[in-house]
């Protein structure tokens, strides 16, 4: 889907740097295995009832749902799942380059973060959009304060009405984040509810990033307690992670309140970046990938695989790996998005990918050595 580029200057990458360091601690996890005995207890999980079910696995699913896309407009994309340590996929997207009719210069992308269940997340990741562009404040004349409206307004539409739907339907007690963005010839508008994450990076930084709605944000905390609400454990009413989400009706009862101002909202946070040549490329992901590796990490990570790769699927793929080993429990969603700046592959990062490369052959044929001489039974 990339065409090719004159590649620019490469210095070694710190994640190279950083694998070369772990490799040895890396090759012993898998040869050990790792399994459900492994698994670190999560920082803000909360006492379990014994009688539950667990959420998590004895081993993690590590089947990978990938595809990519693009469009003549000069973005390409891929993106990777992976249901991993979680006991359910709750999960889910919306990938679409390039949009109809007026729109056909714009582009929209999405990750929903479900818990509790699908059902949200699914739906959303069906229906979002179509709320949003029933507004009428997207339109093609690129106004930034009212294709901004029109977004938060299409966010509290479909959970209004998903809030009749649970109630006809019967539907499971769940909520979902959503990290999307809506990119116009001049503008990318970020679009945040909950704690998944977009970033943009160029010239090798973060230059932007959502942030993520906590309940223990001091904002989040007062309107939480205006509501008559409490954060406990760093939740509200002991309970939910996130103090923003669609879905999650239990948290969304107080009648005489506004939408915006029930114990979870939710309002996304709309932000608009204007376009520069020197965008390189956008990461939406759910906190399957943010609990386990941090912004400027991960820019750095996929800028340097894009210097050795060609195949934005096999990027994804290495990234859900690598959160992973790292030690994320949650489903695992990324999506990577590059515009016309994007790194592309040099040979000096050929080189030194070779190198490394070299360099765990070493450590693996060593590591097995090792493991011979202790199970070789020794002759009396």
């Amino acid at each position: 889907m990339r065409t090719a580029r004159r590649a620019s200057n490469v210095e070694v990458p710190s994640f190279l740097r950083q694998l070369v360091k772990e490799t040895e601690k890396m090759v012993t996890f898998f040869f050990k295995g790792g399994t459900a005995d492994t698994i670190p207890e999560e920082e803000d999980s909360c006492d379990e009832d014994d009688s539950m079910p667990s959420p998590y696995l004895d081993r993690p699913i590590l089947e990978k749902h990938i595809s990519e896309g693009g469009s003549d407009l000069g973005v390409n994309y891929a993106l990777a799942s992976m249901q991993g340590w979680r006991a359910q996929m709750e999960d889910a997207h919306t990938c679409m380059p390039q949009l109809k009719g007026e729109l056909t210069d714009w582009a929209y992308f999405a990750v929903f973060d479900g818990h509790a269940g699908n059902t949200v997340a699914q739906y959303c990741s069906r229906n979002l959009l179509e709320h949003i562009l029933a507004t009428g404040g997207v339109k093609a004349d690129n106004n930034p304060e009212q294709v901004k409206e029109g977004i938060r307004q299409g966010f509290l539409d479909i959970d209004r009405h998903m809030h009749k739907v649970s109630h006809r339907d019967s539907w499971e007690r769940s909520g979902s984040t959503a990290a999307a963005v809506m990119i116009s010839p001049r503008y990318i508008y970020f679009i945040n509810c909950g704690d998944s994450r977009t970033l943009l990076c160029h010239d090798g930084k973060v230059v932007f990033y959502t942030e993520d709605h906590k309940p223990f944000n001091p904002r989040e905390k007062e309107r939480i307690q205006n509501a008559g609400g409490s954060v406990t454990l760093q939740r509200v009413n002991g309970s939910l992670a996130v103090s923003r989400a669609l879905g999650d009706f239990d948290f969304k009862e107080v009648e005489w309140r506004p939408q915006t101002e029930q114990l979870v909202s939710p309002e996304p946070e709309v932000c608009e970046v204007e376009r520069t040549p020197e965008d390189e490329f956008l990461i939406l992901a759910c906190d399957g990938v943010w609990d386990a590796i941090g912004n400027e990490e991960l820019c750095s990570f996929v800028r340097s695989r894009l210097q050795v790769c060609n195949d934005l699927r096999d990027i994804c793929a290495q990234v859900i790996d690598l959160c992973l080993y790292k030690g994320s429990l949650d489903n695992i969603s990324i999506i990577i998005i590059c515009f016309p700046g994007a790194p592309q592959v040099s040979q000096e990062a050929l080189q030194q990918e070779a190198a490394l490369e070299r360099h765990i052959d070493m450590k693996v044929e060593v590591h097995l050595r090792v493991e011979n001489t202790k199970y070789t039974p020794t002759s009396e």
